[in-house]
Order: structure tokens, then C-alpha cells, then sequence
């Protein structure tokens, strides 16, 4: 197995555009204010804010990305994944990113055991990683067969 890096790419959805993170940010504050009001309780403010910042952590931080050549490596701000390229059997790409799903056909599984590569939409390695993973995935599908 190698551990060679082919790609490697960052993403901070919260940097990428100020109107949205504006956005986000003045939704919390509108959801927080509204559970001091129906509760009375800076307790439970402070489990909302926990439980919404913890949800949102993908977009107030950012995520690494690493392709080597039999694996992907996903770096978070406090915890990281790896997995292996051969586990996965289809791909469906958006302007967003790429999600690899275990399964050959579509399955409403996918979304919990597939992951998602997030790109940049004017992100130029996004078309490079897309045809990377087109050639493994198919590789790994006709080899199994």
C-alpha cells in the first residue's frame, strides 16, 4: 500500500462566501435567542449552541483532503478518516464534490456508508480527483467481477 499523496486539496466553506457565512451566523443567533425566550434557560442556550456549532463544524472549519493511491484521507479540525479506495463501487459527482458510495446501483444507504470529497466549485482539481476516482472505481468494479 502506498502512502504517496496524488492529490491533496483544503476546503473552509465559512471563507468561501461572506453573504452566506453572514447568514449562518445571524440564523444561529435568531435559533439561540429563541431558545433563551421559550426556555428562560442559559443552560439550555448553551446545549443549543453546543449541539448547532458541533453540526456545523464542517463550515466554520476547515476539512483536508488527501487521494493516495489506494486510499483517501479526510482531516477535520478535531478528529480524521481513512478509507480505502477499493471499498467503494459507484460515484456521483456535483458541482459541490464527489460521493463514493459502496453500492454498484443507487441506494438510499448511500448518504451513511459513502463519503463525500467537498470541492470548491471553481476548483481545479475538482475535474482531476473526479477522472482519478472514474479510473479506480472502475478498475476495482471490473476486477471484481
Amino acid at each position: 500500500m502506498s502512502d504517496q499523496v496524488i492529490f491533496s486539496w483544503r476546503i473552509h466553506p465559512f471563507r468561501r462566501s461572506v453573504k452566506v457565512s453572514i447568514g449562518v451566523i445571524l440564523l444561529l443567533l435568531v435559533i439561540w435567542l429563541v431558545v433563551y425566550l421559550a426556555t428562560g434557560s442559559l443552560f439550555f442556550v448553551g446545549i443549543a449552541v453546543v449541539i448547532m456549532l458541533s453540526s456545523l463544524g464542517g463550515f466554520f472549519l476547515p476539512t483536508a483532503y488527501e487521494i493516495c493511491a489506494d486510499r483517501i484521507r479526510i482531516k477535520y479540525a478535531i478528529s480524521s478518516q481513512e478509507r480505502e479506495l477499493k471499498n467503494y463501487r459507484s460515484f456521483y459527482a456535483d458541482k459541490n464534490g464527489v460521493l463514493l458510495s459502496p453500492f454498484v446501483k443507487p441506494s438510499r444507504l448511500e448518504n451513511f456508508r459513502g463519503i463525500y470529497l467537498r470541492f470548491d466549485p471553481d476548483s481545479e482539481i475538482r475535474l482531476k480527483v473526479i477522472e482519478y476516482i472514474k479510473s479506480k472505481i472502475t478498475a476495482s468494479v471490473n476486477s471484481s467481477q
